[in-house]
């Protein structure tokens, strides 16, 4: 798979990957403070902006096409689908990742009997069913879910909207491609082998990552580093932008 990616600034390298039904324009706000410290990677999922359609949903081959365009060895940060494909990398490739950051994401986004801390299979399901009737509106209550009951819930979506506008829409391959992973994947068993410092963000009140998630991180991980963003949403980075630099920046 042939992805879209960028390499921008100076400093220690700093990879960033986005959430499904985005694409790397929703970084450009905060890249004039992440240039005065890092060499930014951007790279797009398959099937998002103008990365290529994905040849499989098999969450270990869009790692491996990650992976493929990923600097040498860098700081790993993921947002939401992003965070999944992140940790998939760090499972198979362990050397190249120096730090995994997850931003609003978990290894399991769907619950289960013994998994609360997530989204109901429904929810997920009725995204998926409904991409083929009307994409565009699919995306739009997908990004109203990513703000709802968030402060400056108005200013983050627009500024979501703003983010989509800039490049190429995701095409219904790589949407259908990414909810499979959301629903499918589950990385519990596996945290126990990332050999990466890993820290967690969340938002206090994200609607598809819900915050009770911090109190599930120890049995996982036990060195795992959590932090809940008080009045954050999905999207902590846009809404909350200067405790999301200050926590980046607290190595």
């Amino acid at each position: 798979m042939r992805l879209w990616h960028v390499t921008e600034g100076g400093g220690p390298p700093l990879l960033l990957l986005h959430g499904w039904g985005l694409h790397a324009g929703v970084w450009e706000p905060l890249l004039p403070a992440l240039y005065e410290r890092f060499a930014i990677t951007r790279i797009e999922l398959p099937g998002h902006g103008e990365s290529a359609p994905p040849a499989s949903a098999r969450l270990a081959d869009w790692a491996e096409a990650v992976l493929a365009v990923a600097p040498p060895r860098a700081h790993w940060l993921g947002w939401s689908l992003g965070g999944l494909v992140a940790q998939q990398a760090a499972l198979l490739a362990p050397e190249r990742i120096e730090r995994l950051s997850l931003v609003a994401s978990t290894p399991r986004f769907v619950q289960d009997a013994d998994w609360a801390c997530a989204m109901p299979r429904a929810t997920f399901e009725q995204f998926a069913a409904a991409l083929g009737d009307d994409m565009p509106g699919t995306l739009r209550r997908f990004l109203a879910l990513q703000v709802r009951g968030a402060e400056h819930a108005r200013d983050t979506l627009r500024t979501l909207d703003a983010a989509l506008a800039r490049r190429p829409a995701a095409v219904p391959a790589g949407l259908e491609a990414g909810l499979a992973l959301l629903l499918e994947s589950d990385l519990r068993a596996d945290w126990a082998r990332l050999s990466a410092p890993l820290r967690l963000l969340l938002g206090q009140r994200d609607t598809l990552v819900p915050a009770a998630l911090a109190e599930a991180v120890p049995a996982l991980r036990g060195d795992a580093s959590v932090r809940v963003l008080a009045g954050a949403g999905h999207a902590p980075f846009l809404s909350h932008q200067a405790a999301f630099l200050e926590w980046l920046a607290d190595d």
